[in-house]
Formats: structure tokens, sequence, C-alpha cells
């Protein structure tokens, strides 16, 4: 699927992504997370293989994801994606190393988990036509 420019804007700048997985008993599990775009359109995050999102993933790799604007909150995508790869050690960590440098400028300080690269099935981006409130 070819991503919106609007989201795919989103996801090269470091926000944080909510990603969404789905509990043994059918409810959801959401937890937010660096990510960031894998080639033209797949998405990839990064966790620890014991996490809850992990072993919800190994079970099954259905994911949704929300992101909003860092510095335009008021501009957000949503995504309907599945794993359709996991990647360990090096592999990963090279990754990884980018998406930290993007929001930290250092390397990722875990040396250690487990990347998952997503296949978006669907994806919408949205901007309203709002202004963030100063104090």
């Amino acid at each position: 699927m070819s991503l919106d420019p609007g989201v795919r804007a989103l996801l090269e700048r470091p926000n944080f992504v909510h990603v969404a997985t789905v509990l043994p008993d059918g409810g959801p599990h959401v937890v937010a997370v660096w990510a960031g775009l894998l080639g033209d359109d797949r998405v990839a995050f990064f966790t620890q293989p014991g996490s809850r999102k992990a072993r919800n993933l190994s079970r099954d790799p259905r994911v949704a994801m929300s992101v909003v604007d860092h510095d335009e909150p008021y501009r957000t995508a949503r995504l309907r994606a599945h794993v359709v790869e996991t990647r360990e050690g090096d592999a990963a960590l090279e990754v990884m190393d980018v998406f930290s440098a993007a929001h930290t400028g250092q390397p990722f300080p875990v040396r250690s988990g487990i990347l998952f690269v997503c296949e978006v099935d669907s994806a919408a981006y949205s901007e309203l036509p709002f202004q963030r409130a100063t104090s």
C-alpha cells in the first residue's frame, strides 16, 4: 500500500506512535513507542521479547497505530497493519539507532530486543482546523 504523504511525513519525524495489540482475552493493549518507516511503506518499532506487546504479537500479528505530530497535535494519522517480519541483534539495533538518533541524538541505549516490521493494511491522515491554546 502506498502511504498518504501526510501519514508518511508524520512517520518520518520523531513523533510518538501509540501501538495497540490484542490481549489474550480480545481486549486492547496500547503503549507509546518510537516507530518509523522502514523502506517506502513498512512501519517498524522495537520492544523487548518478554513485553506484553511482543507476547500479544506472537499470538496475533494485527496492530493498530495512532501518530500525533509533536509540534502540531491536530495533525494525526491512524494505521492498521500486521507484522510481516521480526529482526533481532544487529539488524534490529541498526534500525533502532536511527530512530533513537532522531528522538535523542544518541544511539539506542538498550542493546537487545526485537524489531517488529509491519505491512500497512490501511491508513488515514487528518489535520483539524484548530490551534493549540497558549497559556
